[in-house]
């Protein structure tokens, strides 16, 4: 029984929290039965022949912006599925199209390292551990492409390649998508804080055996996030993106007042799995906790947040 639901909804109204300020995560997994994420309680992945319901119910609550990241049945060393016609995310998009039209946009994640065997977002240089960056944008724009001819309204690279957003924009406006959006990973920092996510979608690696540092950035460096930030704006990107949230307060006040492109904060595995453990252990309450998280995101400068929690507070946002 929730104690304070009358002051959940007095605090939304205060302080003006939207359901379109909100965007939902969406697992699409090419098995075929829903399952719950371990690390995450109450977060599950959404088979491919279970979509729409699941979507029904996100669009019923008024959750109206989802971001797709594919788990696909099959992997290799090139990450192959990635761009295929067939591929989890195309066909996946094809499908939500179809039946919603334009009443979801549709955010997908373009990377590789749900598809390839490391779990890295680039592909490696051949007998080497080192991230092969040109090859890898190259595959991140041809992913992009497939995207775009499938569908999308958003693509968002996350890999943190140099130069992968102007590769990317090159090939959609090659290809006639010059009206695609670009949402970049810009501010995406080396973190722990994405282990739930590694050890469900990399459940065939170890978690923590997949070091990233060298193309992530430092969460230490602010200077360096935003050059990092203002090089995607050169390149071309619509939007731009920020993660983890909890952590990165003063980067989104930093940021946004120099970016008068919308900015996106993700409240990332590893905050939803810390804020649910102690939700669990009785050590706060779990809505009124993460309404006090997006407001703080919003009054730091946020104008979209990606969270796994977006649906289940829905009902107390305008």
């Amino acid at each position: 029984m929730i104690e304070y639901e009358d002051n959940y909804y007095e605090f939304s109204k205060r302080c003006s929290l939207s359901k379109k300020d909100m965007i939902f995560p969406l697992f699409i997994d090419e098995n075929d039965k829903f399952q719950e994420l371990n690390v995450m309680p109450g977060f599950f992945k959404v088979p491919y022949n279970n979509i729409i319901q699941s979507l029904e119910k996100i669009v019923e609550n008024g959750i109206h912006s989802i971001i797709i990241f594919g788990i696909p049945r099959l992997r290799n060393n090139m990450g192959s599925s990635a761009n295929s016609y067939n591929g989890i995310v195309q066909k996946s998009l094809r499908l939500i199209k179809s039946t919603f039209g334009n009443k979801i946009t549709i955010i997908t994640d373009v990377c590789i390292c749900q598809y390839n065997n490391t779990g890295h977002c680039g592909l490696l240089e051949k007998g080497k551990k080192v991230v092969d960056n040109d090859l890898t944008i190259e595959l991140l724009s041809d992913i992009a492409l497939s995207h775009a001819m499938s569908g999308v309204d958003i693509v968002a690279p996350s890999s943190m390649m140099d130069g992968q957003v102007q590769r990317i924009k090159e090939k959609l406006d090659t290809n006639g998508y010059n009206k695609i959006k670009i949402l970049s990973f810009s501010g995406k920092q080396s973190s722990s804080l994405y282990k739930p996510f590694r050890s469900e979608t990399f459940y065939h690696i170890a978690a923590n055996e997949i070091d990233k540092s060298t193309y992530q950035v430092p969460y230490y460096n602010p200077r360096e996030i935003q050059r990092e930030i203002e090089m995607d704006i050169h390149e071309g990107s619509n939007m731009v993106m920020i993660k983890p949230a909890m952590s990165s307060l003063d980067l989104i006040y930093r940021i946004k007042k120099i970016c008068k492109l919308p900015l996106v904060v993700q409240v990332v595995s590893g905050e939803y799995s810390m804020i649910k453990a102690a939700a669990i252990l009785g050590l706060l309450d779990e809505t009124w906790y993460i309404l006090n998280l997006i407001s703080a995101l919003k009054r730091a400068g946020a104008d979209k947040i990606i969270s796994y929690s977006s649906l289940n507070i829905s009902k107390y946002l305008l």
